[in-house]
Order: C-alpha cells, then structure tokens, then sequence
C-alpha cells in the first residue's frame, strides 16, 4: 500500500476525491503515476468540482463545487451531514489535505491546509517538475515547413508560418522527450546548410545528413510501392500512350501515378480525414517527402497544410505504412503593414533587442554576437510565436514604435529578466551567508510554513508548482488517445508560464531579504523555499523551449 506521506500532491487526484466523497462514495484516487485502470485519469469528476485559480477567489475558496451541481445530486441541494463530514475531513493518496468546507450562495466551498500543503511541496519540490510516470515509445514529428520542394529551404525563403510550426516542433519533441518518448525530427537536412545555421541561432538542434547523403533507394522503392498499390488508379492517359509507344520517361511515369485516397482512408477505416480528399497525381516532392518519413520510421506518429498533409498521409498508408499519423495544425501568421521572411523577422528583433538592452544596461550588453542578445532574442521569438493557441492566428505588428516590450507579462523579455531577478537574489543572499549575516537556508522539513499567508504567495504553489507535473502529463496522454486524424495539444501553457513571472514580480516584499534579526528568519526562510522552487520550476518550463537562463547583469 502506498504511503500517503510519500506520494506528490495532484489537482486531478484532489479533484476526484471530491467528486466521490461529495457522492457519498468509496474513494477512487488513481496510483501515484496518475493512472487508472483505463490509463487515464476520468474527467467526470471535475464536472462537480472546480478549481480555483484567481487570487479573488482564493481568498475564501480553493475549490467550489456550484450550486447547480448540488441541486441534481441533491435535494434543493441540500448536502447531507454525512457527506459534508467525508468532504470535510478529506485525506487520501495524492490528494491535497482539506481543513475544512461549508456551504455558500454560490455552491460548497472547500479550502486547503494551506500550512501542510506547503511543507510537503517545499520539502520535496522535484517531483512536481517531473511527469507522474515515464512513457515509453517511439515519435517522429514531421514537420512539412523543412521538406525540399525541391530545394532544401532557406531562411529566405522561410515564412513567418513555416517557423511557427518548426519551433512548436522543436517544442513539442522537448516535451516529450521529458515524459521518456524517443523522439526523431523529419527531415533531416544537410549540415552546415544555411537553414541549420539559422535554426541553431533559436536554439533547435535539429538532425543533420551529410550534404552527399541521398535517399534515391527508399524513394525508388516508395515509388514501385505506390505504382502496385490496390489504391493506384490504373486509367488510359496520355503518359500511358506515351509508355505503349516507349517514348514514357521517369518523368511521364510520375505524373500519371494516382491515388484514390480516399479509398484508402475508407477501406482502412482511418477515422478524421477530410472526405474531400479524393485522388491525388504524385509528385516527385510528394516522394521524397514520403521517403524521409520512412526513413524516421525503419524499424519503429503534426502541420500549417493540414489538407496537404492528410493527402501525405494517405499516400504513404497506399504504400503499406502502417504506421499512424497525427496532425498537429497551426494557425495562419500575419505582420502588419510589411511581409517578412523569418530571416528578416529574426534579424529585426536582434536588432531591437540589442537596441532595447544598450538603453537599459549600456556596455554591459553591448555587442551583437553577444550570449545575452541571442538568448534574449530566441525568447522573444519564441515567446511571440507559440503563446497562442497552435490552431489560432497570430498577428504580429512589427512596425509599431515599441512592439518590442521589455514589460508585457506575456513577453519573453520580461520573462527572462524575472529568471536573473531570482539569481540576483540568491546570490544576494548567499553573500550575506558569507559575511555571517545570515545563516545557511534549512532544509523545507525544518521550517513552519504557517508564516506564508500571502495569498500571493498560495497563489504561486497552487497555480503553478502543484499542477506543473501534470501539464507535462497531458502532452503524452493527448498524443496517445483515439480521436482520428487531428490532434490539439496545449502546447501553449508552457511557453508563457509568464503569468508566473508577472505574478513573481507582484510577489509581497519581494524580494523577501529582511533585516539579519533572528525572530525573523523563519519567515523569510520559507519565502527563500518558495522562490527556490519557483526558479527551479522556471528553468524546468523553459528547457521545455530549449532557453537557457540568460547571464547575471
């Protein structure tokens, strides 16, 4: 039996005892790796519950299940004695302890013990930024945007659209790869290619052949597939005259091979897919494209076309792939008052960044090449392009005086200036410990918790540190599920956790050093616990984005 001491708070957990105790049922927590027996976490529960995550209402509540909820469980909703005491006193593996619960105009509310809370997060901060379990499996995300067509792209040639969906790649490969996936990026481009030395200047590391590497094999065997495929359309055309007279080429032969894809997703019962399909002449890109997917896959499941991927999906089922396609589709880009390549988009933002960052510390930063401006710069871009939902426009305007904010909560900029904040802060203080002013940090098991009060302060562990864990969860989970062709990941949630940061800069008496006064201590221990732990679940959320903290000013 597990011991409850040991096992990590979770929302979804704390969520689904409610919902059963406010039934008047037996208990039903899934085990500590947030499964149950179906391998995931039922979402009826939280129809009773809800969490509460604005401060506002926290101040009175952490979880409220609405009168409208009790009036079909109960009569007039009227909560039994019996069942006001089970949720009152509510204990269980996972799940966060109750101090206490009492009706209200607006349903039943129930507040947290805050204090335990506390003590157990603080005391053990590394499993909350961690998945519940380690997921096993092999993923290749294909991401059309790099594809040849026919020349390997440039960053000229790049749009502002193609680079949000190669940086949602990159993204999303990091997520899983953090939940234990083995992930594989496709295509592979050559090395030291422009577009290589371009993607490394946002950070990705994307997989590279050498620039006399070919996959001629795999596509002359996809090719011969697709000709004797059962989906092949076999009608009189001209090429196929051409071929009778043998005056056919390679080039004849591509243009006449079509496919009835949408047999293919019919017969294959491939829940999804567009019913417009219809059939399709393949191309020699459509080859090659089809060609480095099976390359990904040999001996082992994303796009701003989401049309034209579904059409790269069937072709490559008609060839006897069996392997199944998920198609992550991004929203439309659009600049305001000037059209720009993603080399241009990159390059403006250097450079105001560079601009934005003299102005603010002078020499310090100056330099272009310098660590500072490239780090700064792929957050800012970053941050621009994927803090929006993946299946939303996102417009930006790059000509406004300014558009370049280092105060935006949303921004990378602030972001990043908030992770040198805390190691400022730290630093502080660790040169007050070397002075003998202040004694080392105790370990969270040595502290009372009861001095954080601040509904800041509660606001920061339950929002954000608690729920982490599970965010990461949910990217795998998602993935795996049965839904047809297209899927939606909450990707989003990740890049900013920039309300964090501007809830951080609101922090109260940040930053949380006081006098050297030992009456004093305790408190400012548990606020130094907090922050640790905040920066240590910053940094854990951004390599998610593959940003390092930026260097100390």
């Amino acid at each position: 039996m597990e011991n409850i001491e040991e096992t990590p708070f979770r929302i979804t957990h704390t969520v689904q005892a409610l919902g059963s105790a406010l039934r008047g049922e037996p208990q039903n927590v899934p085990d500590a790796n947030g499964l149950g027996s179906g391998g995931r976490i039922s979402s009826e529960p939280e129809k009773l519950w809800f969490k509460e995550s604005s401060a506002k209402n926290l101040r009175n509540r952490d979880f409220l299940s609405p009168t409208t909820v009790l009036n079909t469980l109960y009569a007039d909703g009227q909560v039994p004695p019996a069942v006001m005491v089970r949720v009152q006193s509510l204990r269980g593996t996972g799940v966060l302890p109750v101090a206490g619960g009492e009706l209200i105009g607006e349903g039943l509310r129930v507040w947290v013990d805050r204090t335990a809370a506390f003590q157990k997060v603080l005391s053990d901060v590394s499993v909350y930024l961690k998945p519940p379990c380690q997921r096993q499996g092999c993923v290749v995300l294909n991401c059309p945007a790099l594809h040849p067509k026919p020349n390997v792209p440039s960053p000229d040639t790049l749009t502002l659209g193609q680079l949000r969906t190669v940086l949602l790649t990159d993204h999303l490969g990091a997520l899983l790869r953090r939940q234990g996936f083995i992930v594989s990026c496709c295509p592979v481009l050559p090395e030291e290619s422009d577009i290589i030395v371009f993607l490394r200047l946002l950070g990705i590391d994307w997989p590279t052949v050498p620039i006399t590497w070919t996959n001629d094999e795999r596509e002359e065997n996809i090719l011969e597939a697709l000709q004797n495929s059962p989906y092949r359309e076999r009608e009189e055309t001209d090429g196929g005259r051409r071929e009778s007279e043998g005056k056919n080429t390679d080039e004849d032969k591509e243009e006449m091979l079509r496919v009835n894809l949408k047999r293919v997703f019919q017969e294959e019962q491939l829940p999804g897919y567009d019913p417009s399909l219809g059939s399709c002449t393949v191309q020699r890109d459509s080859v090659s494209h089809l060609a480095q997917l099976d390359r990904a896959t040999a001996g082992w499941t994303s796009c701003q076309d989401e049309f034209r991927q579904q059409q790269i999906a069937m072709l490559w089922r008609a060839s006897g792939a069996t392997v199944t396609q998920r198609h992550l589709v991004c929203g439309p880009m659009k600049t305001l008052g000037t059209h720009l390549s993603a080399a241009q988009y990159l390059q403006l933002r250097r450079v105001q960044m560079k601009e934005a960052s003299e102005i603010k510390y002078g020499e310090q930063v100056q330099g272009e090449s310098s660590k500072f401006i490239k780090v700064m710069t792929s957050a800012t871009v970053r941050f621009e392009l994927l803090s929006t939902v993946h299946t939303s426009p996102v417009t930006l305007d790059v000509q406004r005086e300014g558009s370049l904010s280092t105060k935006g909560p949303r921004g990378g900029v602030f972001v990043m200036y908030n992770c040198a904040r805390l190691h400022t802060l730290f630093d502080s203080y660790q040169r007050g410990v070397e002075k003998g002013l202040y004694p080392e940090i105790p370990e969270g098991s040595q502290l009372d918790f009861s001095a954080l009060k601040e509904e800041g302060e509660w606001l920061l562990l339950f929002d954000y540190l608690i729920p982490f864990s599970e965010l990461l969860e949910q990217t795998g989970q998602t993935l795996g599920c049965d839904g047809g062709a297209r899927v939606n990941l909450k990707t989003e949630r990740f890049t900013p956790y920039s309300p964090l940061f501007f809830n951080l800069s609101l922090y109260p008496l940040f930053p949380p050093l006081q006098e050297p006064l030992p009456h004093l201590f305790n408190q400012m221990f548990c606020r130094l616990q907090l922050l640790r732990a905040l920066r240590e679940l910053y940094h854990s959320a951004l390599d998610t984005l593959h940003l390092p903290p930026i260097p100390q000013l």
